[in-house]
């Protein structure tokens, strides 16, 4: 009986390798694909890519299964990168791995791969689970919910989900480098990446101001108080604590000052003090569009849960969705601080992700 094919996607890290030895371990014909979504020269001192490849070579190696390199840095450039500058350039905080996985990753990568590379299956080693019931592909959170990447897969549909395995669903993170360690890959000990996938987190101020240059503003209590000078309304975000380099004003109490909106036109940003300060909670958002990814719902009254950063703990809400209006609104059962603009809120039913939006405009708590 013929194997069943599987392209894997590999970023040369520890996840998508033992990725690769599970399903191996299953019968797949397995073959990795490294996706090149980001030319060095462009940014040499923030990016990975090259080292990031050839941990990838040495686990295909050590596995005996064939790497395919696909650059697709045009289309990361134009469909992800450039929305992602336009958008902090709006006031907003987007999430670029959960384009990246909606347009490159988990369409362009994923087409290719069963289309030109003639793959049954495309693999990789996200934390997230996938259940059939009848007919429909349903996404669930993974066993570990310390590592559940359930959150930046929601724009995922069912008909892309029947194409998509996740080795490490039912697997602990622990349990994952444990395995790596016990079959000698290279990269058993290698860290974990965050942030945008191609730049580490210290660095990102300094990427982005390649792109968006500084525009000094100012910083203004909610009274208009004037307490100092920032460096562009992109490089801040709702809740942003750390970067202010306002601490210790004259009559101030010591509690610290947290981002709490901004005036893109004026290039302003308002801070408050105290991480529990009013003016910093919402009781929900609104948005424009939701993705979801079994079925839609037209005019509908949905009790949920809602998650509005990845790790965060979801709480319960209301969605009160109208097709006749231009927005959704999203109430949640007990105010949240620090809803960013921007950023994806994703809702759960128990362990099912039932689909996310991109939250537009937070409502304000008012006590």
């Amino acid at each position: 009986m013929k194997k069943k094919k599987v392209i894997l996607a590999m970023s040369g890290g520890v996840d998508s390798s033992v990725s690769a030895w599970l399903l191996l371990k299953k019968g797949y014909n397995v073959e990795g694909i490294f996706m090149k979504n980001w030319e060095e020269n462009d940014s040499s001192h923030y990016c990975s890519s090259k080292i990031d490849l050839n941990d990838a070579k040495s686990v295909c190696k050590k596995l005996n299964i064939i790497l395919h390199t696909i650059n697709f840095s045009l289309d990361y450039w134009e469909k992800v990168f450039s929305k992602f500058i336009l958008e902090y350039k709006r006031g907003y905080t987007p999430n670029p791995d959960i384009l990246c996985n909606k347009i490159i990753k988990f369409n362009i990568c994923l087409r290719f791969a069963l289309e030109q590379l003639k793959a049954d299956y495309f693999a990789t080693g996200h934390y997230a689970a996938i259940k059939k019931k009848k007919n429909e592909y349903y996404l669930h959170r993974a066993k570990d919910l310390n590592k559940d990447q359930s959150y930046f897969l929601y724009t995922l549909q069912s008909n892309i989900l029947s194409k998509i395995i996740f080795p490490l669903a039912n697997i602990k993170k622990s349990k994952t480098r444990r395995l790596a360690k016990k079959i000698k890959l290279s990269v058993y000990q290698k860290k974990d990446s965050t942030g945008i996938c191609f730049v580490q987190p210290k660095k990102f101020k300094l990427f982005l101001n390649q792109y968006i240059p500084y525009k000094t503003g100012k910083i203004l209590t909610m009274s208009g108080e004037f307490l100092g000078l920032h460096d562009g309304h992109e490089y801040y975000t709702i809740g942003q604590r750390k970067g202010l380099k306002i601490g210790g004003q004259k009559s101030k109490n010591t509690y610290p000052w947290y981002v709490v909106k901004k005036n893109v036109k004026l290039n302003i940003i308002f801070v408050v003090q105290g991480a529990g300060n009013p003016y910093l909670l919402s009781c929900g958002f609104l948005t424009k569009k939701i993705y979801w990814i079994n079925y839609k719902l037209h005019t509908f009254k949905l009790k949920c849960m809602v998650q509005i950063r990845y790790q965060s703990c979801p709480i319960d809400c209301i969605i009160y969705i109208n097709d006749k209006c231009k927005n959704t609104y999203i109430m949640f059962s007990k105010p949240i601080s620090c809803v960013a603009p921007g950023q994806s809120a994703v809702f759960y039913k128990h362990d099912q992700c039932l689909g996310g939006a991109v939250i537009y405009k937070s409502m304000q708590y008012l006590p």
